[in-house]
């Protein structure tokens, strides 16, 4: 029998109370007329009502990256009911760490405790959350490891305030992700067996890909434009602070080509349907992270070409109510729908990443699974 791999608990952490629409602006900074123009232009158009932010009123950071990562760990592994000495492997996915180095991974085991185990930093954008699911998964089935723990975690605030904008070369494409992106974490433990006491997810397979071959820079930080040339990047300036006067520290998005990122993710998806990985008849949740709704509709729309009928309530996403949290995103919304009661014993789940980085996709196909029956131990006669 091939060797497969569980997730039996799910945890997530949103630093600080909801913040709503008319609030960011006061939590980031950047009241002015034509700043107030651009939120509320992105904000119609990306759909979320509501995100988190480690950070107070006066811009100041309340916790760090590593400590969104350990708790939703923590919340995690009493979901599961064991402690972190029980994991021999640690996987943690972020856009950037609270340090250059070392390794993200390094800094929340330090945080986390437990016993020694492997750690692995899948860095990027949203994808790397995929990544390093598939890192924990694959270990576990190989035997190497009885018990895993992925986790991806975000604190985008810091970089997203109004000191990061102020007297710094002024950048459009830099102002839609200001408005999008906000703080969280979200873990799962992995497993070799279901769990004995409730259902688990069974990690049929994952699946990535990058398209960076065919296109250009699309989401990034450190670089002025999208064509990267030795001694142009943010390292090479004679100073970090000229770097970020010239805009080189924010995070930016070219979003003209979101279109094409979109297109792009669905080519992927039909290639997994063409090949017989997806059942579309026999799909019964589709968990999507996405930055914004309209490609939400996008991908409905093209999948109703090939389901006609489909049912959209077949579609899971929390991103209006805990914002787009990258990295993070994929496992706060399965924590919720697992949470809920969404997802039930037989049921399959798509977990569907896009990347907009340099165009990467990640995708995971889970079952369902009833709690495992333990074995009768037969009766003894006297």
């Amino acid at each position: 029998m091939a060797a497969t791999a569980y997730l039996t608990g799910l945890g997530s952490y949103l630093p600080g109370e909801p913040v709503e629409n008319d609030q960011v602006a006061s939590r980031l900074g950047g009241v002015d007329r034509r700043t107030e123009a651009i939120r509320r232009r992105i904000q119609r158009a990306n759909g979320i009502r509501l995100r988190h932010y480690a950070m107070d009123s006066d811009g100041r950071t309340t916790e760090l990256n590593e400590e969104l990562a350990v708790k939703a760990l923590t919340a995690a592994l009493a979901d599961r009911g064991i402690g972190a000495e029980q994991l021999g492997m640690l996987a943690c996915a972020t856009t950037q760490g609270d340090l250059l180095v070392p390794g993200f991974a390094s800094m929340v085991h330090g945080r986390l405790g437990g016993g020694p185990m492997q750690v692995l930093t899948a860095t990027g954008v949203c994808a790397s959350s995929i990544a390093a699911l598939d890192a924990a998964v694959a270990k576990v089935r190989l035997g190497d490891h009885a018990r895993a723990a992925v986790v991806g975690s975000e604190l985008s605030s810091r970089w997203l305030h109004q000191r990061r904008f102020t007297g710094v070369a002024d950048h459009l494409d830099a102002h839609f992700l200001r408005w999008m992106l906000s703080d969280g974490a979200g873990a799962a433990i992995v497993e070799m067996q279901p769990r004995p006491d409730r259902p688990s997810l069974r990690v049929d397979w994952v699946r990535q890909v990058s398209l960076a071959h065919e296109h250009d820079v699309c989401m990034r930080a450190g670089l002025a434009g999208s064509e990267l040339v030795a001694g142009q990047t943010w390292q090479d300036y004679d100073d970090v602070a000229t770097a970020e006067r010239e805009g080189l520290l924010q995070i930016r998005q070219e979003t003209s080509v979101l279109g094409a990122l979109a297109e792009a993710g669905l080519r992927q998806f039909e290639d997994l349907v063409d090949l017989g990985l997806i059942d579309l008849r026999r799909l019964d949740h589709v968990i999507c992270h996405y930055s914004t709704n309209a490609f939400r509709d996008v991908v409905f729309d093209a999948l109703r070409t090939r389901v006609p009928g489909l049912d959209e309530d077949r579609w899971f996403s929390n991103l209006e109510t805990r914002g787009n949290t990258g990295a993070a995103s994929i496992f706060v919304a399965l924590e919720e729908a697992w949470r809920t009661g969404r997802l039930q014993p037989g049921q399959t789940v798509l977990l569907a990443v896009p990347e907009s980085g340099r165009f990467s996709f990640g995708f995971a196909h889970l079952t369902v699974v009833a709690p495992r029956t333990p074995r009768r131990s037969p009766r003894s006669h006297g």
